[in-house]
């Protein structure tokens, strides 16, 4: 950090990441909060010698340069403090602490970076349930117990969801749901030795069936329960858990939502059927240009596989045990959003860069790739941003909504409702053209030329008929088309 630095820093008064703080020959006290906070939420910068006027909304008159007194016996304290017992890891590195002037006045200026997850969380006087801050825009703050508990369980290397729920077996399981993604494994994985086995060994080879030989006890694990389970047992074992997908597109009057699929007992509500019903929801309006491969159409696009890989993102990320923890997906006229508990295990501009990936459910993420779901460690993120630079709908949002604990990934798309219109009409123009040429054309051979499919057509000529465009003269089979004079 430089004079220019640390004033555009100043300028821009992101108290996320910005600690201003009086000092003059000591530390203050109040240092420990905020190293403690910084540490254990995106990292920050504590600067001493600078006064902060918390009443005054102007950035550029809120910070006053004031100077240290003693400049050299405080970064001199500050590091046999951090190297004693007063915090239980010390994170900084000589580069992060240093001395600079400015206005011919010495500061102070502590950089504490975000700490590993793996020794989260970082907190003051051996006590980690008392002593343990985070950051948010109005300062520092003491951690719940709920919050200390995530970072513990966010430490764990093997990550969350591989612990055996006591109590809960295969009686648990709805077998349609796990023969459903069978089927699927089967497919895509044709001549696996899995293919073979019972549900209860296919479960445990996949990670969703634990055996604690030395505890003698043996059950479902979390991946296990929350991807495959019955609705009502992962209610009553997860029930600060919820899934919800609302549709705010095209709304008319009073109306919230156009389409939504909660908890209302009409489908077993695991993680598995949750993904089955929305995906398809997710992608439908999103543009599929006509593309051939041989006889064949492609409909898919880098754009609906960085969607699939956004949705199994937001799963395989989520904290199932987080209190109050909503998995909402939301589609809207011009973007998708994707929302889960827990915030970001590795710092964000790591997960911008890729190349490393730490999920909380690493058994829930592999039983999503192994059916398709999900590219390799560490690119998962660099996909949705390289197909959303292939077009013209703006930037992908990752946002880390530290006071909601959630994290949040939004994907601008084109306005549904102006690119389902574009689309009808051309594909009524390229229909009204081919009936023209050749008025005994069928549904399939319209479908083929138009480069929809053949629910799509079907549709469509339905609708040319209620708005007495074309009608059919004769049976589906045998009959031709007949264009209706406009006036």
């Amino acid at each position: 950090m430089n004079e220019k630095n640390i004033k555009d820093t100043l300028l821009k008064g992101e108290r996320v990441t910005l600690e201003a703080k009086r000092a003059k020959t000591e530390v203050p006290k109040s240092v420990w909060e905020s190293y403690s906070a910084f540490a254990n939420t995106i990292g920050g910068l504590i600067l001493l010698g600078v006064d902060e006027d918390r009443k005054e909304k102007d950035p550029a008159k809120r910070f006053h340069i004031i100077g240290v007194d003693d400049a050299q016996k405080i970064v001199t304290d500050f590091w046999n403090t951090i190297n004693s017992d007063k915090v239980n890891e010390n994170i900084l590195t000589d580069n992060d602490v240093n001395i600079v002037t400015i206005d011919g006045v010495q500061i102070v200026f502590i950089h504490v970076p975000q700490a590993d997850w793996r020794i989260k969380p970082i907190f003051l006087n051996g006590n980690v349930y008392k002593g343990t801050y985070r950051r948010n825009h109005e300062g520092d703050y003491h951690c719940s117990e709920r919050q200390v508990k995530a970072m513990i369980r966010d430490s764990i290397e093997d990550g969350n969801d591989g612990i055996l729920i006591e109590h809960y077996d295969m009686n648990d399981i709805d077998l349609d749901t796990l023969h459903r993604y069978r089927t699927l494994f089967q497919y895509r994985n044709e001549g696996h030795v899995w293919n073979e086995v019972d549900d209860k060994t296919f479960l445990r080879n996949l990670g969703g069936y634990a055996v604690d030989r030395e505890a003698g006890k043996e059950g479902l694990t979390m991946a296990g329960l929350m991807m495959f389970g019955k609705g009502l047992s992962v209610r009553e074992r997860f029930d600060n858990f919820r899934m919800d997908y609302l549709d705010f597109c095209n709304l008319i009057g009073e109306e919230r939502y156009s389409d939504r699929l909660t908890y209302d007992g009409r489908w077993e509500n695991n993680l598995y059927q949750f993904f089955s019903r929305v995906l398809p929801k997710m992608t439908a309006d999103l543009p599929r240009p006509f593309r051939m491969e041989g006889v064949q159409r492609v409909d898919d696009t880098p754009q609906h596989k960085a969607v699939r890989e956004a949705f199994t993102n937001a799963i395989i990320h989520a904290d199932f045990i987080m209190e109050s923890g909503i998995l909402r997906i939301e589609k809207h006229n011009d973007k998708l959003v994707f929302r889960n508990p827990g915030l970001l295990k590795l710092p964000i501009e790591q997960v911008y860069q890729g190349g490393v990936s730490f999920a909380r459910n690493p058994k829930i993420q592999n039983m999503l790739r192994m059916v398709g779901y999900g590219e390799n460690i560490g690119s998962g993120f660099p996909l949705i941003l390289n197909a959303w630079k292939q077009t013209d709908w703006g930037e992908p949002e990752l946002k880390n909504k530290i006071d909601l604990d959630e994290m949040e990934l939004v994907l601008p798309v084109p306005n549904v409702t102006e690119t389902t219109q574009k689309t009808t009409q051309k594909t009524t123009q390229k229909i009204l053209e081919l009936i023209q040429q050749n008025a005994y054309i069928t549904r399939k051979e319209l479908a083929e030329k138009c480069g929809v499919s053949s629910d799509g057509i079907k549709w469509q000529l339905r609708q040319m008929q209620n708005k007495n465009i074309i009608r059919r003269i004769g049976p589906d089979k045998g009959g031709y088309w007949e264009l209706v004079p406009q006036n």
